[in-house]
């Protein structure tokens, strides 16, 4: 949606590669470990993207950072240097900040700019882009030394995000519930951040206790989700379904994600919101183009 066409996709589950097969036939989608992903042959992109597992980091997790199994940031940094991309634009969760890892941040980042990058580092909230949902994440870009353009951060727009009734009001009401317009005018502030859960944890739900709550005062019941819209007569509090969270993520209403309620709600709950990565994608391209354009 920024501009940039892939030249080939890393996933290690092979459900998700299907998913993404189903929905762009035409992407390289390599379904493999990234440990055992060889980067040499696509030397020279443009970008190299990545969200990297975000447990290691997380409040929700132990917080093990480098010491966890999961941690990626080496295998990030292992790829930069064997690509060698003109730009690099890497995400995690807001606990990335935390001062505990402020001595891994900073190798992290001296581990790149050491391979021949400029990088910034900035904690960007969604709905300053438009999301619906509170969702702070944090955004490592890397512009290569060689680029004569400058990249700047998108600009933040607070309050520019709609409110949850009014983005989901139609998929809400589409069975015929009578209730939907009093319950979407309840609804009128943004959801609170959606979870994915993993393999070891978490099921078709909208998190603990703790987020339920936030989702009670938007008159959603958030033990569970739903297979489809509540029906005329419905009464008390709907769940909402895989469609109404993949639009509060962000995603177009025609992105298919497969039959299973479970492995579905992961695959939404642990994406990258899609507005937020096509503002910061467009924000790379201009900065990549502008070098073009001189040159």
């Amino acid at each position: 949606m920024a501009g940039f066409v892939h030249v080939a996709l890393v996933e290690y589950e092979a459900s998700y590669c299907k998913v993404l097969k189903s929905n762009r036939p035409e992407w390289n989608v390599i379904c493999a470990d990234v440990h055992d992903f060889d980067g040499r042959p696509y030397c020279g992109v443009d970008l190299l993207a990545g969200g990297v597992p975000c447990p290691p980091f997380s409040v929700a997790g132990k917080q093990l950072g480098a010491a966890d199994e999961r941690d990626l940031f080496p295998q990030a940094i292992r790829l930069i240097k064997e690509i060698k991309p003109r730009a690099v634009m890497l995400e995690n969760v807001r606990g990335f900040l935390d001062p505990s890892f402020s001595e891994y941040r900073a190798s992290i980042l001296e581990s790149i700019e050491q391979l021949g990058y400029s990088t910034q580092i900035k904690l960007l909230n969604a709905s300053d882009y438009g999301v619906p949902q509170l969702r702070p994440r944090v955004v490592i870009v890397g512009i290569r030394s060689d680029q004569m353009g400058t990249f700047f951060y998108p600009k933040e727009n607070p309050g520019s995000a709609p409110a949850v009734g009014t983005v989901l009001y139609d998929l809400m009401a589409a069975n015929g519930w009578e209730k939907a317009k009093v319950w979407a005018k309840q609804a009128n502030t943004i959801a609170p951040t959606i979870v994915g859960g993993s393999k070891k944890h978490g099921g078709p739900d909208l998190g603990p206790t703790r987020a339920r709550k936030a989702w009670e005062a938007l008159g959603v019941d958030g033990r569970g989700v739903a297979n489809e819209a509540p029906s005329f007569g419905f009464n008390g509090m709907p769940r909402l379904t895989p469609r109404m969270l993949a639009r509060l993520q962000g995603f177009p209403d025609t992105w298919i994600f497969g039959k299973g309620k479970t492995e579905t709600c992961r695959m939404i709950g642990n994406a990258f919101p899609i507005p937020v990565a096509q503002a910061v994608g467009l924000k790379i391209k201009e900065c990549l183009e502008y070098g073009s354009i001189i040159g």
